[in-house]
């Protein structure tokens, strides 16, 4: 008979310790040791000694929180919000801003090394916004009467009044959303909503619903939500008036996207540019004012035609492909002098990579919002290319969340 190798459940215990919290690791948790466990643990911060509550061990690992802050940091600060701790949404409420921006770059530094093996820049440029009202989009989910966010470590919904990160507008719609869900007419099988805004417009996605949702709720929430759009949202950023329909991806971080497409194109130079993971264009546009002969991939079908439309009213001379990344690198139209590639947080992936180390532009970019599949990406793209610069824009400020740029030149 043969036995798969499984890994043990984690056994679920209630033991007292002391721990030194030793550093912050990417997903938001201090580190800290004992003499038998690496112990992860949320709402600390690194030189801290806490009372801390085992929760869970498995194997040479384990994960607690903390009951009592013995030693507290300099850094540590009142969380502004009164849901900081139960709500999963922030990490690092408790810490001041700056620290937390130092530490993402410290947290970034430790991936590129144990994931990639890679020795991190000496200077990593940071850029930073209002930490608070940051937020264009949000998903809220619903659960026995209550709209919030998960609960930190659960599936569970925490209810929440406000949020602290959500901008004016999504603000705002929260509060008629909660106003509306007194009503007898709130459908109780909706379970997750997405908002998108520009400030002035409001689109509303049902992502989950225990059964179809009635056209007259979306009617009621045009009435009761100010602003609300039935169909594609307008978003102006980086000089262009980008077309943003149901379910494309946007930028989050209304106060940062003209920085973040700024520094992916700074130093962008040539005759041709490709811009891999387009969606709706907010590179392909401004990279076409740079070079006479732009490509954009989008394998969407909704974000391909918003950039179609995009590129189309901008009167820009923009190539739209639906493909994949992998199967456009694949065929004649992948050599370029400059390639721009804002992959999904599973990263470019092998299959990509190797098309590009065959493509070989003289310039590359990497746009990342997951530090591990970008060392994993650089580790096998910088034996062909010198690593330029990085900068982390923090495009989530009170997350574990951060953004890369990197900007590679062939060797």
């Amino acid at each position: 008979m043969l036995h798969r190798n499984v890994t043990p459940p984690a056994e679920t215990i209630n033991e007292e310790l002391t721990l030194d919290v030793e550093k912050l690791v990417y997903g938001g948790d201090g580190l800290a040791r004992n003499d038998r466990h690496v112990v992860f643990l949320p709402q600390v911060l690194p030189g801290e000694q806490v009372r801390a509550r085992l929760t869970e061990k498995r194997s040479q690992l384990a994960r607690a929180e903390a009951i009592e802050i013995l030693r507290p940091s300099e850094e540590r600060i009142a969380p502004p919000c009164p849901h900081f701790g139960e709500c999963g949404g922030c990490h690092y409420q408790h810490a001041r801003y700056g620290y937390q921006t130092s530490q993402k770059v410290e947290i970034l530094r430790e991936v590129l090394k144990r994931v990639g093996k890679l020795d991190s820049p000496e200077e990593i440029k940071v850029i930073t916004g209002p930490e608070f009202g940051y937020r264009n989009r949000a998903q809220f989910h619903f659960d026995g009467g209550a709209i919030g966010y998960h609960e930190e470590g659960s599936r569970s919904v925490a209810a929440i009044e406000n949020c602290a990160v959500l901008s004016p507008k999504l603000q705002e719609s929260l509060a008629a959303l909660k106003r509306m869900m007194k009503d007898k007419r709130f459908p109780n099988f909706l379970r997750v909503m997405e908002l998108f805004t520009n400030e002035t417009e409001v689109q509303l996605n049902v992502l989950r619903a225990d059964k179809p949702v009635a056209r007259r709720f979306f009617d009621w929430c045009a009435e009761e939500i100010p602003g609300m759009v039935p169909g594609p949202l307008n978003y102006s950023a980086a000089g262009f008036e980008f077309r943003v329909s149901h379910n494309a991806f946007f930028q989050v971080n209304r106060f940062l996207v003209d920085a973040l497409v700024e520094e992916s194109l700074s130093g962008a130079e040539g005759e041709s540019a490709i811009d891999l993971y387009s969606g709706v264009g907010l590179f392909a546009l401004p990279l076409a004012k740079r070079f006479p002969n732009t490509g954009a991939v989008e394998s969407g079908t909704m974000a391909w035609r918003d950039l179609q439309h995009n590129a189309t009213q901008a009167k820009m001379a923009v190539r739209c492909h639906q493909a994949s990344a992998e199967d456009f690198l694949a065929g004649s139209d992948a050599s370029a002098d400059f390639i721009l590639a804002d992959p999904p947080r599973s990263g470019l992936g092998k299959h990509a990579v190797s098309r590009l180390l065959v493509a070989r532009p003289r310039q590359l970019t990497l746009v990342s919002c997951n530090p591990a599949t970008m060392a994993r990406d650089l580790a096998a793209l910088l034996p062909a290319y010198e690593l330029t610069s990085m900068v982390m824009l923090d495009l989530f400020p009170q997350t574990y969340h951060l953004e890369t740029v990197v900007r590679l030149s062939l060797r």
